[in-house]
């Protein structure tokens, strides 16, 4: 456990890589915006602006609330170097090591400063080769990811879902509304390989399969993104979820073909079409965005001289539950083998590490 001291310099450390004097000013300027009746005249601007202004009070809440919670520590530590209780010292203790768990939390938004980080997120989740193998292990990984969702206290829905002809699922599609989704999941984009003992074969054999999982940003401006209307091919259909008879009988769900890339999304997490148009027109937008941000990094690649093939094969994390129990990210190298607690969303320490590669 470090010292009172320690913890204060890095509390005073983190404000100034987080910029906070920047966060109270911007704050200050949003929060005048915000109380301006004209701004609802623009709904995605109000929109926008009350998101960002969320975003900056949350980072200036947890800065003051650390510097509080430290001034008070260190007066009660010195209330107790003159009266000692041994009942006190061990809330101290406990104290302390709430406080440096807040803190590390905190130091992960040092490491969030791309233009898109502190967006809402689209997540998506492909079974690969393998069969009824792998899309049992898609439905694995869309309930590890949606624990991780839950332990974070994030919100999110179900926009799609694709179920396996025998078990699991073919894909699955989330949008998570929690400020800074993109930027902590970002990096879990790529493909999670899964070797275990087969519960689907007699002989119960060794099986490898693999799964994508596809992450994009949640655009905030509609500009940023340029689709035509006449290059969408929409069709209604009946949601084959659940939902009541409403959403059942009635063609609520929606999907939508670009036709110049060949894009296909679907939405039906919602009773009305016209939202289920409106998330699938999200999602649309947010793979546009990641077939450019591709060509983008791939231009730079060449300009640079490397050629990083961005394949199905290019695998990211390894999940193995036998011969032995192993989880090990391939690109930090971070591994573990309490592959239950991973698999049950326990991810922090996996992000962590991705986060500050």
């Amino acid at each position: 456990m470090e010292s009172l001291q320690t913890i204060q310099q890095k509390i005073s450390t983190l404000k100034d890589k987080l910029d906070y004097s920047n966060h109270q000013k911007l704050y200050q300027k949003l929060k005048q915006d915000s109380e301006n009746p004209d701004i609802w005249d623009n709904p995605q601007e109000a929109k926008n602006t009350m998101q960002q202004l969320s975003y900056h009070q949350e980072i200036i809440d947890k800065v003051d609330n650390l510097t509080k919670d430290i001034n008070s520590l260190i007066e009660l530590n010195q209330l107790l170097e003159t009266n000692p209780d041994l009942e006190i010292s061990k809330d101290l203790e406990n104290s302390i090591s709430q406080l440096e768990v807040q803190l590390k939390e905190l130091e992960l938004q040092t490491y969030l400063s791309g233009k898109y980080d502190k967006n809402y997120a689209i997540f998506s989740i492909h079974s690969g080769q393998g069969g009824t193998e792998a899309m049992d292990w898609a439905s694995m990984l869309q309930r590890m990811y949606q624990r991780y969702f839950e332990r974070k206290n994030w919100t999110f829905e179900l926009l799609d879902s694709t179920p396996g002809e025998e078990a699991g699922i073919k894909s699955a599609s989330f949008k998570i509304s929690a400020p800074n989704a993109y930027g902590l999941l970002r990096r879990e984009g790529g493909t999670h390989r899964l070797v275990r003992l087969s519960p689907f074969n007699a002989d119960n054999l060794r099986q490898t399969s693999f799964a994508k999982v596809e992450v994009t940003p949640v655009l905030e401006n509609d500009d940023e993104v340029k689709i035509n209307p006449e290059e969408v091919e929409f069709a209604a259909f009946r949601s084959g979820g659940s939902g009541g008879q409403n959403v059942n009988k009635v063609s609520t769900a929606v999907r939508l073909v670009h036709r110049p890339t060949g894009i296909t999304v679907s939405c039906q997490s919602q009773r009305s079409q016209d939202q289920n148009r409106l998330l699938a027109m999200q999602m649309l937008s947010s793979k546009l965005w990641a077939i450019e941000q591709e060509k983008r990094d791939t231009q730079m690649s060449d300009i640079k001289g490397k050629n990083v093939n961005p394949s199905w094969g290019h695998q990211i994390r390894s999940y193995v539950l036998h011969p032995y129990k192993m989880v090990k990210d391939l690109r930090t190298k971070y591994e573990t083998s309490d592959t239950t607690s991973v698999l049950d969303g326990n991810l922090d320490d996996f992000i962590q590490a991705e986060l500050k590669l």
